[in-house]
């Protein structure tokens, strides 16, 4: 089965908020989820994640750590040798995709996916651009449906007006 990373480096909440997309993406990818030391645990329970990875970034967490070159080759190494097939970046608004995109990229990551306000350069394959206004549940649907990954029919996710 073909290999996907799902990104989401902060809390807990918007890590349990990302359940959806990963449940569009484990329908087609096994699931592999990049968090954070806060949001991991919670990464563990959502439906359709095979393994954890933790890394605190130190471009997300508002209590950072200092930025540390060999933890981000260490990352990077960490990543290349899981070949993933494509890497989806989740985000807030707040939130730039960027900095995470180059280093899936240094691991050699094939497609990687995310929303950016920013010209990405070569960092993003695909590009959701802007800052979509809609609420963080559907922000992350709408970079798993770029590439393909869809909700099941019978997934038993909530209205869409109660997000």
């Amino acid at each position: 089965m073909a290999r996907a990373l799902v990104v989401r480096l902060d809390s807990v909440g918007d890590v349990l908020l990302s359940g959806p997309a990963v449940r569009a993406v484990a329908s087609r990818y096994s699931v592999t989820y990049l968090a954070s030391s806060i949001g991991a645990e919670a990464a563990a329970l959502l439906p359709g994640v095979d393994e954890v990875i933790r890394f605190d970034a130190p471009w997300i967490l508002a209590d950072p750590p200092s930025f540390d070159e060999s933890t981000v080759q260490q990352l990077a190494s960490i990543i290349r040798r899981r070949k993933f097939d494509v890497a989806l970046i989740l985000a807030s608004a707040r939130q730039s995709a960027l900095p995470t995109a180059m280093v899936l990229r240094m691991a050699g990551v094939r497609l990687i996916v995310g929303i950016s306000r920013d010209y990405p350069g070569s960092l993003l394959d695909v590009r959701i651009p802007g800052d979509p206004d809609v609420h963080e549940v559907e922000r992350s649907l709408m970079v798993a449906e770029a590439i393909g990954c869809a909700l099941p029919f019978d997934d038993d996710r909530p209205a869409h007006s109660n997000w």
